[in-house]
């Protein structure tokens, strides 16, 4: 200050045509150097904002470009960039792929919740018939289901390459995203019926596509970040990070072998259920009801002998459930619901599964609705890691919904008519006996209606080491009902039948068009070494998503130890199975 008042008081001193007081001069020397120094201050200030502001714009550049870059892997990029690089302090907390698909996850969860409060408010309005109301009461479980799912996505990529291998955490986050988008489509195909339930599906559907969407890129970004780690990671070990491929039995043991050594597994259970009055409890509904809610330890709970005519959900609260029957000709458990009688589909079901780690063996799973009443599920799984063993799961169109998550079935026999396993889950049937009916006038038979909507969902149906043929009522008269191996019920519907025994009861043609030429060139369908009178593939339909398999190398990646991750949780389940081809 004093060189600055000093350098002043020469000016003044040496100006011929200012004549100032000395007082004056000191005021003036004071108020000038005050606004000398606010000037210098200003000067700072500017220019620390200045550096600022070009470290601003370089941080936004930046988080701008992670975006563009992420979203550039998905289906709906223009969607992707507009919503995340739009959305308040983004630039605060993108610095990579992750940091793009953590916060996509946590808009589309607020768009969920907000559609959660919508669907709840339709569900309050007079004048809704029995369907409408159970559709939407179907919505408000799939927004409940999805927002589950989306939080634990979240969880899983806070520990990401942490706590589990690369492989299992790449695995899990597409399965629960795959989940995510399945649920938004399960909510919209309950209003499928007449016309008023469409009106009602409409004023839906424009909230659920631009949440299915968001889970769409949100797991193309998943695939695009862990296909990348995963290559980084194989390239830095130099080999192929394979688990290796054990079976539970040795491949010399016989089938009989086999189920004679699994018969005599010793499974202690936690309570009896009996219609006789002599268990603990008389109905499974009531044991599934008392069961614990979040167990991390499996809950036995054997169901005697006898016939059981009730509905039962095990719902996503009851964890590791296991359901011991006395045989699958001994304990049966039956209901007729159906969509003709005032259902939606996916409550139709006799036993509906949400509760991860279910397991159940020597049960038949049944719905008597018949071929008249249309839709009507004798089983419903959504259940992550379930699998069923020495079952039979009984209906006619719509018998076995398999509806999303990793599923495995071993030496069960499923029976049905049209569609009778669909739904979009990643499921696995080896060594069972998969048998069409007699379907009702005039219907063709369709073994399965796959439901995947996104190419990047890990979904699909492989039945592998199969017995395909014919129920005794249709045996005779098979040239009157077509039955085929499948057809696409959404557009990236897959499946893939391999080393299986086809019969005769299979169309040439192999294959069915849903409508038109819907899906034909989106869709995949696999066949791979089948044998049997069905399984000549020269007179297969030639749709570009139709495909003769014949390289193993394609072929493994339908096999349980992949397409399920089955090497990570099917040991646990006590069943036999082989992981490999």
């Amino acid at each position: 200050m004093t060189h600055i008042k000093d350098f002043l008081a020469g000016i003044l001193n040496s100006g011929k045509n200012i004549n100032l007081t000395n007082k004056r001069k000191k005021i003036f020397l004071t108020a000038f150097a005050s606004i000398l120094l606010l000037s210098a201050l200003i000067g700072i200030v500017v220019g620390v904002k200045s550096r600022n502001s070009t470290t601003e714009t370089i941080t936004v550049s930046a988080a701008h470009a992670v975006v563009r870059s992420s979203c550039s892997a998905t289906l709906y990029p223009d969607l992707c960039y507009s919503v995340i690089s739009s959305h308040p302090g983004m630039h605060k907390n993108i610095k990579k792929q992750k940091d793009v698909i953590e916060l996509a996850v946590n808009i589309t969860t607020n768009a969920v919740e907000h559609n959660y409060f919508h669907i709840k408010k339709l569900t309050t309005r007079k004048g809704r018939s029995q369907r409408q109301i159970a559709a939407l009461h179907d919505c408000l479980e799939m927004v409940s289901e999805t927002l589950d799912e989306l939080h634990d996505v979240m969880k899983d990529l806070e520990e990401y390459q942490t706590k589990r291998s690369l492989r299992q955490h790449a695995d899990d986050l597409k399965t629960l995203m795959s989940s995510t988008l399945t649920n938004q489509e399960t909510c919209l195909d309950g209003f499928s019926h007449d016309t008023a339930d469409k009106n009602l599906r409409r004023s839906l559907k424009k909230s659920n596509d631009w949440v299915e969407k968001m889970c769409s890129n949100a797991l193309a970004m998943i695939c695009n970040m862990t296909s990348i780690d995963l290559a980084n990671e194989r390239k830095l070990n130099g080999r192929n990070l394979k688990e290796e491929v054990n079976n539970v039995w040795p491949e010399w043991f016989s089938a009989g072998d086999r189920r004679l050594l699994q018969s005599e597994t010793a499974v202690t259970p936690d309570v009896v259920v009996a219609a006789d009055g002599s268990g603990d409890y008389d109905t499974v509904a009531a044991a599934v009801e008392a069961a614990p809610k979040k167990s991390k330890t499996r809950y036995v709970i054997r169901i005697k002998s006898g016939v059981y005519r009730e509905n039962v959900e095990v719902a996503k609260s009851k964890t590791n459930i296991m359901f011991m029957g006395d045989g699958r000709n001994d304990t049966i458990i039956t209901g007729n619901l159906s969509v003709k009688g005032g259902t939606t589909t996916f409550k139709s079901a006799t036993v509906a599964v949400v509760g991860d780690g279910f397991l159940a063996r020597d049960i038949t799973f049944e719905n008597t609705a018949g071929a008249e009443n249309h839709q009507a599920v004798a089983l419903r799984v959504g259940s992550d890691f379930s699998a069923f063993y020495q079952c039979d799961i009984l209906g006619h169109q719509d018998t076995l919904y398999i509806h999303r998550n990793r599923q495995f079935y071993i030496n069960c026999l499923i029976a049905g008519t049209i569609d009778f396993i669909f739904g979009n889950a990643a499921a696995v049937f080896q060594d069972c006996d998969i048998h069409a009916r007699l379907p009702g006038p005039g219907q063709k038979n369709m073994l399965t209606a796959h439901s995947r909507t996104d190419p990047n969902q890990n979904t699909g149906i492989v039945i592998q080491k199969c017995r395909i043929g014919a129920t005794s009522d249709l045996q005779p008269v098979i040239g009157d009902f077509p039955t085929y191996l499948g057809r696409p019920w959404k557009e990236f519907a897959r499946t893939v039948v391999m080393q299986s025994v086809v019969s005769d009861v299979i169309h040439e043609a192999g294959w069915h068009e849903w409508n038109g030429d819907f899906a034909l060139n989106t869709l995949y369908y696999g066949e791979y070494e089948n044998t049997g009178e069905g399984s000549e593939t020269s007179g297969r339909v030639k749709w570009e998503g139709v495909k003769v398999i014949t390289n193993a190398s394609e072929a493994e990646v339908f096999a349980p130890e992949n397409f399920i991750a089955g090497h990570s949780w099917l040991s646990s389940t006590s069943f036999p199975y082989s992981l490999g081809l």
